[in-house]
């Protein structure tokens, strides 16, 4: 019997299970919430969904924001540093500074906008913003900062992706330092 690689059940998970909470939420949206099956159903799977999202970017927000204060190293320059050694360009050094920052402004857009969605907008509205387009949209912005990185830098670097997955990988693994490296 073939076995299923753990990629696969990953990037399953990744789509299969938005997916399903985008459904379930669809068909739920149009029963009243009371103390029936469908109503104690309707408010744990929107509960689960919504907090889950709004867990996930509240802490990748204050994340990437801690790195930014005055005695950190910002976090995308803590993996250029991981990728090039602790001696990298000040140009690079000022690039992945801004960029750390439009991570953390793109992390706090998507908890607003997910949270205003949820109290202005249809269920059905906010599920499909929260279900289908968020991580399409967190591809697209991966996109969008490497299209500018390429306009934005004499001579960026290039990686492969399997590079970048294993940097981050490491990266979560190890933590990083508490301070910003001595420049000489």
């Amino acid at each position: 019997m073939r076995r299923i690689p753990p990629a696969f059940w990953a990037a399953f998970g990744l789509i299969g299970t938005p997916l399903v909470f985008h459904m379930v939420i669809s068909v739920l949206e149009h029963h009243s919430v009371d103390l029936s099956l469908f109503g104690i159903c309707k408010v744990g799977v929107v509960f689960a969904a919504a907090l889950a999202h709004w867990l996930l970017y509240a802490g990748l927000t204050t994340t990437f924001a801690m790195t930014l204060r005055p005695e950190r190293t910002p976090l995308v320059t803590e993996m250029a540093h991981r990728l090039h050694g602790q001696h990298i360009a000040r140009e690079l050094e000022r690039y992945t500074r801004h960029v750390t920052i439009a991570w953390t402004v793109f992390f706090l857009s998507q908890m607003a906008l997910s949270i205003c969605l949820f109290c202005f907008a249809s269920l059905k509205t906010w599920s499909f913003f929260v279900n289908i387009v968020d991580l399409p949209s967190v591809a697209a912005f991966f996109a969008l900062e490497y299209a500018v990185r390429q306009f934005a830098l004499k001579n960026p670097p290039k990686h492969s992706l399997s590079q970048i997955i294993t940097m981050i990988k490491d990266c979560a693994s190890r933590p990083a330092p508490a301070t910003k490296p001595r420049s000489s």
